[in-house]
């Protein structure tokens, strides 16, 4: 009943923030895979593939739903709740009791209330959140079947299962199950003067990370192999100087919005107050991985992964190039599970000393309060949804547009209307990110017109530089037969198929990397 209770939750705070391309995109992918395309034949992805988590899970709602938007939120709000509720299980361990329950509540009360700003990381498109599932369950098996033969090969699949789904599972799982597996051998062997054989343990972990980290780089070829599709590589260099002061700013703005506790620029009021009130969060989860990485040799190996993944995936993102702007702290959003696991697990017992425990149920409260004030919010609609039912009600329904408008339309339409990606430089071309390109084939798909913000530039800056504007649009396309500027978007007709200029300009701009008809 409490998963229930939490799943309507987040549900709820899912649907006050409005579905992206991001998240249609993924849609729009699991909608091929049921209808005849499992490998995902010639679509060209972002740099997460999603295709053994997610997606799947898309597919199972779409069945049930259909191709719309609120699938997208449904899908965040199973996910959400399942990481919640595993944080709060690693965070009890073998507690029992009022123990067990106050480790646990303290897990899932420092993760259940995020501001409004946080929702769009932690309870929309995939995005890394859900990437912790599986290495969470790794962790979870870890723990509760200890020693047995079974626990490496089981940590293993479920490493490599996730691993073809999201390239960071090398940081928040992989990476850590070598490292303290080769730790744990340490520890036994040459710390405690054991016998060989009392390595034998954490030397089958650190070889199942290995393994799993082939696995899942064959599996991915395997399916390239197949004409499945293509991911594009993770960035993995490491910053310079220069710029480490603003990775390290981002790491701490990151930090405070992830744990809800994003107080910087609010004006005095309710909402400051309750972000202040996260800081409790925060404290308690630096408190606990601090803890953790104290006491590394004598804690529980579940323990030491958790603590191990939350400081390299700081560290990651501090040092690497993805610290950018405003909610890029999805990429290490595994840091609010395991910090908050670590708290629940590490310090409930001396928590309950210091007799604090009524403090914590007064933060609990303000956290109750925090989350109704999300959850009272009125849901809103897709980002496009208007606009999707103006095309479709003037038969338009097969066009160009920026790649935040593309995908988008075409869900917010279920699928009526279909708008492809595409960017611009002196001339209009195929965005290759997260789409088919048989979309494109002028041989089989008349496209007549195109969408672009009313301002002339996208309303975004990403993925990918260069949004269509309206100057490369005319200069690929010649003038349109009719415009209609409506509110905040400009919808340009022709005659003609826009698709046959699109590849002309994308062969002259970029040979051999055109869409392939």
């Amino acid at each position: 009943m409490s998963g229930l209770g939490l799943y309507v939750l987040f549900l709820h705070m899912s649907r006050t923030v409005p579905v992206n391309s991001d998240g249609a995109a993924n849609a729009l992918q699991a909608w091929a895979m049921l209808h005849g395309n499992p490998l995902l034949r010639g679509w060209v992805l972002s740099d997460v593939s999603f295709y053994t988590t997610e997606l799947p899970q898309y597919m199972l709602i779409e069945l049930a739903r259909g191709l719309t938007p609120d699938v997208v939120h449904v899908a965040a709000a199973m996910t959400y709740t399942l990481v919640v509720l595993l944080a709060a299980r690693l965070a009890k361990g073998s507690a029992t009791g009022g123990q067990g329950l106050l480790r646990a509540a303290i897990a899932a009360g420092i993760m259940i209330a995020p501001q409004h700003s946080e929702v769009m990381v932690l309870m929309l498109s995939p995005d890394h959140v859900g990437s912790t599932v599986p290495v969470m369950l790794a962790w979870l098996v870890i723990d509760r079947a200890g020693r047995r033969w079974y626990v490496p090969i089981v940590a293993w699949a479920l490493l490599a299962w996730a691993l073809v789904a999201d390239q960071i599972v090398l940081l928040t799982g992989i990476a850590p199950m070598i490292l303290v597996g080769l730790a744990v051998a340490y520890q036994r062997v040459v710390r405690e003067r054991g016998p060989l054989r009392s390595g034998i343990f954490g030397l089958a972990l650190a070889a199942a990370g290995a393994g799993a980290l082939e696995a899942g780089w064959h599996g991915l070829a395997w399916i390239r192999a197949r004409g499945g599709f293509y991911v594009f590589p993770v960035s993995n260099r490491v910053v310079g100087f220069a710029h480490l002061g603003h990775n390290l700013l981002q790491t701490y703005q990151g930090l405070l919005l992830l744990f809800g506790a994003d107080f910087m620029g609010q004006l005095p009021g309710l909402a400051l107050a309750i972000a202040f009130v996260h800081l409790a969060g925060l404290a308690l989860a630096a408190w606990g991985v601090s803890a953790a990485v104290r006491r590394f040799a004598t804690v529980d190996v579940s323990v030491q992964l958790m603590a191990v993944a939350a400081v390299i995936s700081l560290a990651a993102y501090a040092l690497g190039p993805n610290a950018g702007g405003y909610l890029s702290n999805h990429e290490f959003a595994a840091v609010l599970p395991f910090g908050a696991a670590l708290a629940g697990r590490m310090l409930a017992d001396r928590l309950r000393r210091a007799r604090l425990v009524p403090a914590l149920a007064a933060i609990l409260v303000v956290y109750g309060i925090a989350a109704a004030r999300l959850v009272a919010l009125p849901s809103v609609p897709a980002e496009n949804q208007p606009l999707a039912g103006w095309l479709a009600a003037h038969r338009l329904t097969y066009g160009l547009g920026g790649y935040w408008m593309a995908d988008s339309i075409s869900l917010d339409s279920g699928g009526t209307v279909r708008v492809l990606p595409i960017k611009a430089g002196r001339l209009a071309s195929p965005q290759r990110w997260e789409e088919e390109p048989g979309w494109f084939n002028p041989a089989q798909h008349i496209a007549n017109f195109v969408v672009l913000p009313s301002n002339g530039v996208g309303p975004r800056p990403g993925p990918g530089p260069d949004p269509p504007t309206v100057a490369s649009v005319l200069a690929t396309f010649g003038q349109p037969a009719r415009a209609y500027f409506l509110t905040g978007y400009t919808v340009l007709v022709w005659d003609t198929n826009l698709l046959a200029d699109l590849h002309w300009a994308a062969d002259q701009l970029a040979p051999g990397v055109a869409a392939r008809g």
